[in-house]
């Protein structure tokens, strides 16, 4: 099978990202799952091992003393070391900041086509198909590119398909970053949330609250759910605009895009910019008083029912089910 290469982020302290899974899942799909990381010198062998779990059959891992250093510029020149080494039939990475960033990058210095926020891919024959959520969610489409090499950013959290655990044949290579025009990083500090719980995007479930909570008191109601699933916490536009929880909890067409596997909206009304960020989401549970809110017409479970009623109830019989 043909190499499917998978640019797997990395912390300041070297972790893999959340997302490795998924990528090497939606790489797996398509041919033989590589692991591509860029690492500190030394580094990489470590950072291989735990990928191996995850799937790779393959560890591809540029180390350079330009990581950390510069924004993106090395992981950039790791990735297309390692597509002129492996000579792949795609490549994945993330859509996150970085991902997206690595993605646009290594289609102008190669040449070959993006495919952007990709939901799945498939194989057809001998082309690579990215699927896509368009137009607020309201259409399913897929793209192919023309050129050699595909290269495709993955929703962070949409492909729930894992690749299974492998004794991954590692590469290390020491790779030099091209002279040119970089953002310099000249300190980080890693600042990880207190909460405990899941980060909102790449959750496999999420719990969202909406206008209907009615104050930044109420929204505890949420919380309180979301620690019962172990679940991410979210919230609509409008919360964050009446000042319920902080703008970086937002999810929709201006603030986060998830696909969980389960999404529960409570008090959420669901207007298109909601629905464009969430409705990818394998299963929808949404609990609103008002039984015509659009957020219906893409939930697979419906409560119509008042959110301080039902919420206490549902938060009971999830702890009874766990004692």
């Amino acid at each position: 099978m043909a190499n499917v290469l998978a640019f797997i982020e990395t912390s300041a302290s070297g972790a893999a990202s959340n997302s490795a899974a998924s990528l090497l899942g939606a790489a797996a799909k398509l041919g033989t799952p590589v692991a591509v990381v860029v690492t500190r010198p030394g580094a990489g062998a470590a950072v291989a091992e735990g990928l191996a779990a995850l799937g790779a059959v393959k560890v591809f891992a540029a180390e350079s003393e330009q990581v950390g250093r510069q924004l993106v510029a090395a992981q950039a020149a790791g990735v297309q070391a390692a597509i002129a080494a492996l000579e792949p039939a795609a490549v994945l990475a993330s859509h996150s900041v970085e991902g997206r960033e690595v993605a646009a990058r290594l289609a102008i210095r190669t040449g070959n086509g993006l495919a952007y926020d990709a939901v799945d891919v498939r194989a057809d024959g001998g082309r690579v198909l990215a699927v896509h959520s368009v137009f607020g969610g309201a259409y399913t489409v897929e793209s192919t590119v023309e050129s050699a090499l595909p290269i495709i950013t993955v929703r962070q959290g949409a492909v729930e398909d894992r690749a299974a655990a492998a004794g991954a044949e590692t590469t290390v290579q020491s790779i030099e970053v091209p002279a040119g025009p970089a953002a310099v990083i000249e300190s980080v500090s890693e600042a990880p949330a207190a909460t405990g719980r899941p980060e909102l995007r790449g959750a496999a479930k999420v719990v969202s609250g909406g206008r209907g909570l009615n104050s930044k008191e109420n929204f505890v109601l949420v919380e309180q759910l979301a620690d019962a699933l172990g679940a991410a916490v979210g919230a609509s536009r409008a919360a964050v605009d009446a000042g319920y929880i902080p703008q970086s909890h937002q999810v929709g067409q201006t603030g986060t895009t998830v696909s969980p596997q389960l999404y529960v909206a409570l008090g959420i009304s669901g207007a298109i910019q909601h629905r464009a960020g969430m409705q990818t989401a394998k299963t929808i549970v949404a609990i609103n008083k008002d039984e015509d809110a659009p957020i219906f017409d893409v939930a697979d479970f419906g409560i119509v029912g008042d959110v301080f009623k039902v919420v206490p109830q549902l938060i009971e019989a999830l702890e009874a089910r766990s004692n």
